[in-house]
């Protein structure tokens, strides 16, 4: 687990070394800055994992740093933590509302201000969960089917743009009702999930892979022709017979059908989905283990 990074922007020296000091025994990797301007240089140089920023500073403000901090795309996600000598209701009101997460108020009990540091973090971690959830299959952690979805959707926009091929692959794992049925269920997700990995792992960089639906997954291959594509889930195929999987004092293996299309002579996504669809279905009424290309 990589040490979580905490930037300190801060003009008091005596605040700073302490807080630095502090923290770094509890294993952070501590940066700091002594104005708002080298804290906003620092941030975007080091990408830290939450910041302490002092509200009185010369020049810019630690309320105009935040300003900043959250109207940035690239910073706007870090927690911010704001440390005052004064204890005013207003100022705090003020430094919430701009999006901070917390204020320790000077000078600061150092076990006080290590909790904080500890819960600004727990907070980051659940946003980043949150966003990740929203995009990931929970199971397999690769791309659920909205988000396989959109990016098909953007890839077959910028084929009628660019006058470009691209392909995609439909897999389906063959009789998985039948592990579900012998070891439970918990060794399907398991199955599922380990699928899911050797895919991730072996598409091209590039390439997006998703969670269709059930056992079924969907490969996005841009710039690529259904002969390309056959030659990659035929790869595929095989990398997935490989997986020994064991259950019960039990080892084995499972096989994956593959259907693959591309965008040419498509004149609708649906289409082109259909069609690479149609073609895993035959892939397994043929015999299954196998990668079928639509005609």
């Amino acid at each position: 687990m990589r040490s979580m990074k905490v930037l300190i922007i801060d003009d008091d020296v005596d605040s700073l070394a302490i807080a630095r000091l502090r923290l770094k025994k509890d294993g952070y990797i501590i940066h700091s800055a002594g104005d708002g301007l080298e804290g906003l240089e620092r941030a975007r140089e080091v990408d830290p994992d939450v910041i302490l920023l002092d509200v009185q500073m010369p020049g810019k403000s630690g309320f105009q740093v935040c300003e900043d901090l959250k109207s940035d795309p690239d910073l706007c996600n870090i927690p911010v933590v704001f440390l005052s000598a004064a204890d005013d209701i207003s100022e705090k009101v003020k430094g919430l509302d701009l999006g901070a997460v917390d204020y320790v108020t000077k000078p600061f009990d150092i076990f006080e201000l290590r909790a904080r540091v500890r819960a600004a973090l727990r907070t980051k971690r659940l946003q980043e969960l949150l966003l990740k959830y929203g995009e990931v299959d929970s199971l397999t952690e690769i791309y659920n089917r909205r988000v396989l979805m959109e990016r098909l959707q953007q890839e077959w926009d910028r084929s009628l743009r660019s006058n470009t091929i691209f392909s995609f692959i439909m897999t389906d794992i063959d009789e998985f009702k039948n592990v579900n049925d012998t070891f439970g269920h918990p060794v399907g997700d398991d199955v599922l999930e380990k699928v899911a990995y050797k895919l991730k792992k072996s598409i091209r960089s590039g390439d997006i892979v998703g969670r269709y639906g059930g056992e079924e997954f969907g490969i996005i291959m841009v710039n690529s022709t259904v002969q390309e594509a056959f030659v990659a889930a035929d790869r595929y195929r095989q990398e997935i017979k490989k997986i020994v999987f064991k259950a019960k004092k039990a080892s084995f293996s499972v096989t994956a059908s593959f259907g693959v299309a591309d965008s040419s002579e498509k004149d609708s996504l649906d289409n082109l989905v259909s069609a690479a669809d149609s073609a895993m279905y035959e892939a397994k009424e043929s015999g299954r283990n196998k990668v079928c290309m639509s005609d």
